[in-house]
């Protein structure tokens, strides 16, 4: 009886266009710009690997994740962190098999060594043997090798690639460079089919110049206003289209802050599904400044953004003078570790805060300079949730 046919899908077949990219994104819940869509058709036609850089949760991963589903190969994630070595990385040797098949076998190197003139002799005929226990059958892949030497096409996700060690990294050289990894005892696997490889970077240090020579490098910042009210709309969170909008806003005033961590595109989807549920349908700083630890995960960050969420609701609300204990706080516990990983994540205006009355002036020495592009935004009076 022939074979049956594998059946044809759309996605198993290789991008026809930068079009075709974001369209297959896109049915898969992620939205793409041009130079995204761009990066990853050029991927697949370079057989090169991409380099993505930027704050998180931006949609590094989430890219790997929807390039895999678009394309209906398998995915293969190698989760990095500080420590690591490369047995972890490419390929473990199964020590306890070898032990298992030993045992197994003792009787036939039994027979091997039986006319052994003496125990060097025998040493010497066992280890005559040592390539049928260091062979494919006690190898154990990690997700280097797995991605190399599968039958099936993979993507290879390579993620935060800048919290492992530079040791980590060069060894990551010849499996980007060549898609082959070398196993002493065996020798070299080479790709039959090249994976999609995605590397992703937060920013925590310096990648070397031979690792971003290999890849190509997009960096991801976070989207526009547009981009990001789209994204919203994709996730079908069930709030209102009008409390959508305003919560956009109120997240693009929150990374002008001064924050330890931004609010990130997935955790703003979150928050539009917690006001959701609690059936908002108007935004106002009170139901906001209940939920904000949906997005904002520090103290200090959720005491910088209560000071100011009444302005970014409504730019003509009167700021609440802060505590002292605030302003002590915040000077001193903070500078040694905050500053320089702000810029990574949302950039700072240097305007200065638009004062609505003496109050707000007060304020201005415990929250940071709000840009001045936020008092220009269009918004109405302050909005109450319904009953």
């Amino acid at each position: 009886m022939p074979a049956t046919p594998a059946p044809t899908d759309d996605t198993t077949t290789p991008f026809a266009s930068v079009e075709d990219v974001a369209e297959r994104f896109a049915a898969h819940g992620y939205l793409t710009d041009r130079r995204l869509a761009t990066t990853v058709f050029l991927q697949s036609r370079l057989d090169k690997p991409v380099l993505l850089e930027g704050p998180a949760g931006v949609g590094k991963t989430e890219l790997a994740k929807t390039l895999a589903a678009a394309t209906g190969r398998r995915l293969l994630r190698l989760q990095c962190y500080e420590g690591q070595d490369e047995s972890k990385a490419l390929y473990e040797w199964d020590y306890g098999k070898q032990l298992l098949y030993t045992q197994m076998l003792r009787d036939k190197i039994s027979d091997i060594t039986a006319d052994a003139p003496d125990l060097a002799g025998a040493v010497e005929r066992i280890g005559g043997q040592d390539s049928v226990f260091f062979s494919d059958r006690f190898l154990a892949p990690r997700p280097l090798l797995d991605a190399i030497r599968g039958e099936q096409p993979a993507v290879l996700l390579i993620d935060e690639v800048d919290r492992a060690d530079e040791a980590l990294e060069a060894v990551l050289l010849e499996c980007l460079a060549e898609f082959q990894v070398s196993v002493p005892e065996i020798g070299t696997y080479l790709a039959k089919v090249p994976p999609y490889v995605v590397l992703t970077s937060n920013n925590t240090r310096d990648l070397s110049a031979a690792l971003k020579r290999r890849c190509l490098h997009l960096f991801l910042d976070y989207p526009d206003a547009e981009r990001e009210l789209a994204i919203l709309r994709s996730k079908d969170t069930g709030l209102p289209e009008a409390a959508v909008r305003r919560l956009v806003d109120v997240v693009r005033g929150l990374r002008e802050l001064d924050l330890r961590k931004s609010p990130s595109i997935s955790e703003t989807v979150d928050w539009a599904r917690t006001l959701a549920v609690l059936g908002v349908e108007e935004l106002d700083a009170e139901v906001l400044a209940e939920t904000a630890n949906v997005v904002l995960k520090y103290e200090r960050d959720m005491d910088r953004a209560l000071g100011i969420l009444p302005r970014l609701v409504d730019p003509n609300a009167e700021l609440p003078v802060p505590h002292g204990h605030h302003h002590g706080h915040d000077h001193g516990h903070d500078h040694d570790h905050d500053h320089g990983h702000h810029h990574d994540d949302a950039p700072v205006t240097s305007g200065p805060t638009p004062a609505a009355s003496a109050s707000a002036a007060a304020s201005a020495s415990a929250a940071p300079a709000v840009g001045s592009g936020q008092g220009a935004r269009a918004f109405s009076a302050i909005t109450r949730r319904k009953a």
